[in-house]
C-alpha cells in the first residue's frame, strides 16, 4: 500500500502506477497491489466463467447480466477494481464508451489474498454499501470458501459460507447454481 502524505489522492495518482500493480482510490487514499497470484486469479476467471454462460450469455439461464472481470469503478471519489462486478442490463443496458464504470453494480466479488485481504474486508466493502451495491461475495481461494452477503439498509447481511465442492445458490446469481470445487486450481 502507498500513501500520499498531506493531499488526498487523485486519478492523476492512479495513472501514475506502473502497469502490474494495481491501484485504487479508497476514501481518499491511494491503495496498490501486485497483480494477483495464479491461485486467486484461477478462481476469479473461473467464477466468470461459471457466471457469463448462464447470465451474461443465457446459456443454461435467465441471461440480462453484464459479468465484466477486473472493471475499474469510479464511485464518487473513490475508484476500485473489483476481481469481478455485475449490471443487470435493465440497469446498464450499454456498456460505457469510457475505460470505467460510473455506475455501482449490482454485484462485486473480491478474491481475498494476503495483499488485499484487508482492505477488501474493509474499506471496500463500506464503500460499496455506501453505493449500493446490492450483492458481495468474497472468494478466499486458499480457505476454498465463498462468503456471500447482500446489503440491508446500510449493513452487509452474511447470507451463507460454502466450502470446497458445495453446490452454491446464492443470490443473485441462485436460479443457476454451480460447484464451488471448479474455482480451485488443484
Amino acid at each position: 500500500m502507498q500513501d500520499l502524505p498531506d493531499r488526498r489522492a487523485t486519478y492523476e495518482d492512479v495513472l501514475a502506477v506502473p502497469p502490474h500493480m494495481v491501484a485504487e482510490l479508497l476514501d481518499g487514499r491511494l491503495v496498490t497491489h501486485p497483480r494477483p497470484a495464479p491461485r486467486p486469479s484461477v478462481a476469479a476467471s473461473m467464477l466468470g466463467v461459471v457466471l457469463g454462460g448462464p447470465f451474461q450469455l443465457g446459456a443454461g439461464g435467465p441471461g440480462g447480466w453484464w459479468v465484466i472481470f477486473e472493471p475499474e469503478l469510479h464511485l464518487g471519489e473513490d475508484v476500485l477494481v473489483p476481481d469481478l462486478a455485475g449490471w443487470r442490463r435493465e440497469q446498464m443496458p450499454r456498456l460505457p464508451e469510457t475505460a470505467w464504470f460510473d455506475r455501482a453494480p449490482d454485484w462485486a466479488c473480491e478474491v481475498l489474498s494476503p495483499s488485499t485481504r484487508r482492505h477488501d474486508k474493509g474499506e471496500k466493502r463500506d464503500i460499496y454499501a455506501r453505493h449500493g451495491v446490492r450483492h458481495l461475495w468474497h472468494v478466499d481461494a486458499a480457505e476454498r470458501l465463498l462468503e456471500t452477503f447482500e446489503l440491508s439498509g446500510d449493513q452487509w447481511l452474511l447470507l451463507r459460507t460454502w466450502r470446497d465442492d458445495e453446490e452454491v445458490a446464492a443470490p443473485p446469481f441462485a436460479v443457476a447454481p454451480f460447484k464451488l470445487g471448479v474455482l480451485w486450481a488443484d
